[in-house]
């Protein structure tokens, strides 16, 4: 063992972006290995919780993310607008992903910032709603008060989701309507209520080895580390300044997965948009890596995922080998 690897699953905050850029440029095996013992230190490797995604209000974002098909400026975009689901429809909705095994269920609005009225006490009873159905309940709506914190906090929020996307540095080639340090605000206002942190960023919309590095330095500063930290690769859609970008080598993901355990060992990290173009078994690299959830459903907002019956079989292959398999395997 390196004298590097004796430190691995040490809590630190104190990373900076050339040691976090090593690990991810670290033999590709020896970079899995040291990661996956890692995670079995904090976490059982046998368990990957499943969470169910839905886009309560779709379309007509004032913001400008280059990836994201649910921008107004993206007008070439073939979407559909929507306005705010019911909470009725949306409570249906939950108990049917539970009913398939989700354990936690997270809500999308394409808002830039949440604004008091109906609408948001639409989401208060949603989530309310997701909690009395025993389920972890994680909402993404933009920018928020201290006061509307509060308000999610006190409805059993359990985690809200601000991803970072991408470096600091980076950052303006991809979001010019709001700036990096509103995102820090709004995780740092969410922090202040003790809801958990889902943050994380997307890879392969043409940034660096070294932002990707820097990504997770920030994420590795906040002390707790963000309970959750989803880890997406893009999925180029058209219409969107970035749909000619080819799809990211799987491996690339396996590294970010697994440099994401080394540097926030005790955080969820949850293998996210992207995950339908992977095979299966690129899939059981980055749980092996690290990853130890996977959102469960047909769509992740707008774009696809894996089908449930996919994931199913995914799933049952991490299993334990029953005596039908091993009759088959004989055959």
């Amino acid at each position: 063992m390196t004298e590097d690897a004796k430190q691995d699953g040490v809590i630190r905050h104190d990373w900076s972006v050339d040691e976090i850029a090593s690990l991810y440029r670290l033999p590709l095996l020896e970079l899995v290995g040291r990661a996956n013992a890692v995670h079995r230190q904090y976490h059982d490797p046998n368990r990957v919780q499943k969470a169910s995604l839905l886009s309560i209000k779709t379309g007509g974002c004032p913001e400008n993310c280059a990836y994201c098909p649910q921008s107004a400026h993206h007008r070439e975009v073939d979407l559909t607008r929507d306005l705010l689901m019911e909470p009725q429809k949306v409570l249906a909705m939950a108990a049917t992903a539970k009913a398939a095994g989700a354990e936690r269920f997270c809500m999308g609005a394409a808002w830039r910032q949440v604004r008091d009225g109906k609408e948001f006490d639409a989401v208060i009873e949603m989530v309310e709603g997701v909690r009395r159905l025993d389920m972890e309940a994680c909402v993404t709506l933009g920018m928020l008060k201290p006061h509307q914190a509060e308000r999610l906090a006190n409805a059993g929020l359990t985690a809200y989701n601000h991803n970072l996307d991408t470096s600091p540095e980076f950052y303006s080639r991809i979001i010019t309507t709001r700036t990096y340090q509103d995102r820090l605000e709004t995780l740092s206002t969410v922090r202040a209520t003790g809801v958990e942190l889902c943050s994380g960023g997307i890879i392969g919309m043409g940034e660096s080895i070294r932002d990707r590095a820097a990504m997770l330095q920030v994420l590795a500063g906040f002390a707790p580390h963000p309970e959750s930290v989803p880890i997406n690769a893009l999925v180029p859609v058209e219409g969107t300044p970035l749909a000619k970008r080819e799809r990211i080598d799987p491996l690339e993901l396996v590294r970010m997965v697994a440099t994401a355990r080394l540097v926030m060992p005790q955080s969820t990290v949850r293998l996210s948009a992207g995950r339908s173009s992977l095979t299966r078994e690129a899939q059981i690299l980055c749980l092996m890596a690290g990853a130890n959830s996977i959102f469960y459903g047909d769509t992740l907002l707008t774009t696809p995922n894996a089908g449930i019956g996919e994931d199913a079989e995914l799933l049952a292959a991490i299993g334990p080998v029953n005596d039908d398999a091993e009759q088959a395997s004989a055959a």
